[in-house]
């Protein structure tokens, strides 16, 4: 049974129990609100937020607004294999988008091994400003270039070298860019494309908002799949870069929606 709040003080043994009971329930669920802590487990507003500040502080979970995600909700070893699927294709994808970002310009720059190949291509651009979760990211600019690039504070996904916290949007949305550069794990048939992450979401959204230009830099495995949570339409982009056209229903989906297609 859930662990409620009762008279006395919310003992050790208590709080280890429903902290375990509530960690248990994001790894089903991905993402919990305060208003379903304090329902599920009894507790009050600030109970709910001390568990979620313990969680984070062990590396178990995010914090976002109004709630808290898993902290990898993606397997690593899935992750991992990610990493070295379709690499040549990526490295390509890496250098085509790279060509289009100008010396000198603002850039956002997602998270994942697709943005890791556009960082590596953009070392032989000049005077960028670069603002990134991804720490990855950020090593590769940082050891080759004079870039000016800005990183959130936050704890570190190892995995994949993300930076996350509860504010991390909120840094994003300080920021004006020429260009944004994402990635996404699925653009599914009805033109949605979208992430397994709500935290990965909530900062690509708040960089596409602030971005003159949204690039989308996918290989073609992403085609046809449907991702977890929703980040927006193809609308919301510009251009696709891609090793290989989609089928017909998803190009036609692309045409319609005004996105410059480079392969």
């Amino acid at each position: 049974m859930p662990q409620t709040d009762g008279p006395g003080m919310d003992t050790d043994n208590k709080k280890s129990a429903r902290q375990a009971q509530l960690l248990g329930y994001l790894e089903q669920n991905h993402y919990v609100s305060i208003e379903e802590i304090t329902t599920l487990y009894g507790v009050t507003t600030q109970t709910a937020r001390r568990d979620i500040m313990a969680l984070e502080q062990g590396g178990k979970v995010r914090r976002l607004h109004g709630g808290a995600t898993i902290s990898a909700p993606v397997d690593p070893a899935v992750l991992r294999q990610r990493r070295i699927e379709n690499a040549a294709a990526k490295e390509r994808i890496g250098s085509l988008t790279a060509e289009l970002v100008p010396d000198g310009a603002a850039v956002f720059i997602d998270t994942g091994t697709t943005c890791e190949a556009v960082a590596r291509a953009l070392v032989k651009r000049r005077d960028l400003r670069v603002v990134t979760y991804s720490l990855r990211v950020a090593t590769t600019l940082s050891e080759s270039t004079n870039f000016a690039i800005a990183v959130p504070g936050g704890f570190v996904r190892q995995v994949d070298g993300g930076v996350f916290r509860e504010e991390t949007s909120e840094y994003i949305r300080r920021f004006k860019f020429d260009v944004a550069i994402i990635s996404v794990s699925g653009v599914d048939h009805d033109g949605d494309i979208g992430d397994d992450d709500h935290a990965e979401v909530a900062a690509v959204s708040a960089a596409m908002g602030q971005s003159a230009r949204t690039i989308m830099a996918v290989d073609s495995s992403k085609f046809g799949r449907r991702a977890l949570v929703r980040l927006g339409s193809l609308c919301d982009i510009h251009t696709l870069v891609t090793d290989t056209l989609p089928e017909e229903r998803l190009l036609a989906r692309l045409r319609d929606s005004g996105v410059e297609i480079c392969v």
